[in-house]
C-alpha cells in the first residue's frame, strides 16, 4: 500500500498516540480524517496540536450513522479510541465497555459495511497480565495473579507455580497465551478478538499493535487513567518527589510515542496486510524506579520515594520481544531513551486527564 496516497480515518486522533499518529500520516503525504469525542475527561480544552491539514470530526464511534457517513471509501481505519488505564476498577467497567467493547463492535461492523481492506488497532501490552519468566529447575512459566497476603507483606515477584522457587523476568512474545488482569485489560483483549472474528468473517485485515509503556510529548496529567510516566511528569512539576509503588523493581519496556506513530505508519502503507498481532517496544526494558529518577534528574526535581504500596490490578514484569514487528514492520532505530526524558521533560503537560 506504500506509495499513493491513502484515505485514512484515526478513531481518537486527538489523543496522546492518536495525534501522533496523525501527524505521522499527514506528513508522508495521506488524506486523513480524525473522529474524536474530545470528552471533557480527556481533553480539558480543545487541544492547540491539532494537526492543520487533517480534517476532524467531532463524534463518537457508538455514533452508527457517523461511522457510516466516514468510512465510504476509506483505505485504512486506525482505531484509537478507547478509555485507557486501570480507572476505578470494576466501578468503571461500563465506561470502559461501552467505548472499548461496543465502540470497536461499530467500528467493525461500518468497516465490514463499506468494505474497509485494512484496519490497525491500537492494543496494549496488558492483554498478557503477567510477563515472561523463566524457573532454573522448571523453565518457562506464566505465574497465578499474586496474592494479596505476599503484596501486603513486601513479597512482590512472582514464584514458579510449579516449585515454589525464584522466576526469572523475560522478554514476552506474542504467542503467549492472553491472562488480562484488569478491566482495561480484558476490553483490550476483547478488541482483539472482535477485530479478528469480523476480519474471518470478510472484514478489514486486522494488524493488531500491542503498545508496551508509550511515553512522549503531550501525555496526559495525572488521572485515573494516565500511565506511569504522566504521574510522575505531574508530580515532579508539582514540587512532589514521584511516589513509586512496590520497590521500584517492576520492568517495563518503554516506548516512545513518535516510535508508535511510526509503526502504525509501517502496517497502514505495507503493499500486503501484516496480519496478526504485534509488541510495539523499545527492546530495552527499565525498572520503574529507574523511570523516575531519569525524569526527577531532567527536571531537576526530588529523588523518588519508594512507598511499598500497590495496586490489585498491577503486574510485576513485563517487556516486549519486538523481534517479529522488526521482521515484519521494520521498524528500525527508536528514539533513545535518554533523549525521549529529556523531551518529555521539556514539554508542556497537557490539559485533562
Amino acid at each position: 500500500m506504500s506509495g499513493p496516497s491513502l484515505r485514512v480515518v484515526v478513531t481518537g486522533g486527538a489523543g496522546f498516540i492518536g495525534s501522533h499518529v496523525v501527524d505521522a500520516l499527514v506528513a508522508r503525504g495521506h488524506d486523513v480524517t480524525v473522529i474524536d469525542s474530545f470528552a471533557p475527561a480527556v481533553h480539558a480544552s480543545r487541544p492547540d496540536y491539532l494537526n492543520g491539514r487533517a480534517a476532524y470530526i467531532d463524534g463518537d464511534v457508538l455514533d452508527a450513522e457517523l461511522l457510516d457517513r466516514e468510512f465510504a471509501g476509506v483505505d485504512v481505519i486506525a482505531h484509537h479510541a478507547a478509555v485507557v488505564g486501570l480507572g476505578a476498577g470494576t466501578l468503571d467497567g461500563p465506561l470502559f465497555a461501552r467505548t472499548n467493547d461496543v465502540g470497536t463492535a461499530e467500528v467493525l461492523r461500518a468497516a465490514l459495511r463499506h468494505r474497509v481492506p485494512r484496519l490497525v488497532l491500537a492494543s496494549s501490552m496488558v492483554v498478557y497480565g503477567e510477563g515472561a519468566y523463566r524457573c532454573a529447575a522448571d523453565g518457562p512459566q506464566r505465574p497465578q495473579p499474586r496474592r494479596d497476603t505476599d503484596l501486603a507483606a513486601g513479597r512482590f515477584d512472582p514464584t514458579c507455580p510449579r516449585c515454589g522457587g525464584a522466576l526469572e523476568p523475560d522478554a514476552i512474545s506474542e504467542d503467549a497465551a492472553l491472562d488480562p488482569r484488569s478491566v482495561y485489560a480484558a476490553t483490550k483483549v476483547h478488541q482483539e478478538h472482535l477485530a479478528f472474528v469480523a476480519m474471518r468473517e470478510g472484514g478489514a485485515a486486522v494488524t493488531a499493535l500491542r503498545y508496551h509503556n508509550v511515553y512522549g510529548p503531550r501525555t496526559p496529567r495525572d488521572t485515573l487513567y494516565a500511565g506511569v510516566a504522566s504521574i510522575f511528569r505531574s508530580q515532579i512539576a508539582a514540587g512532589r518527589a514521584p511516589q513509586v509503588f512496590e520497590d521500584g523493581a517492576q520492568r517495563r519496556d518503554f516506548v516512545h510515542v513518535r516510535d508508535v506513530a511510526a509503526a502504525n505508519v509501517r502496517a497502514i502503507e505495507r503493499e500486503l496486510p501484516a496480519v496478526g498481532a504485534f509488541n510495539i517496544g523499545s527492546g530495552s526494558p527499565r525498572t520503574i524506579v529507574e523511570l523516575a529518577a531519569a525524569l526527577s534528574a531532567a527536571l531537576g526535581g526530588r529523588a523518588p520515594i519508594v512507598t511499598g504500596e500497590y495496586r490489585a490490578g498491577d503486574v510485576r514484569h513485563v517487556f516486549a520481544s519486538s523481534e517479529r514487528a522488526d521482521r515484519d514492520l521494520a521498524l528500525g532505530p527508536r528514539v533513545p531513551f535518554a533523549d525521549g526524558i529529556r523531551e518529555l521533560a521539556a514539554a508542556p503537560l497537557r490539559g485533562a486527564a
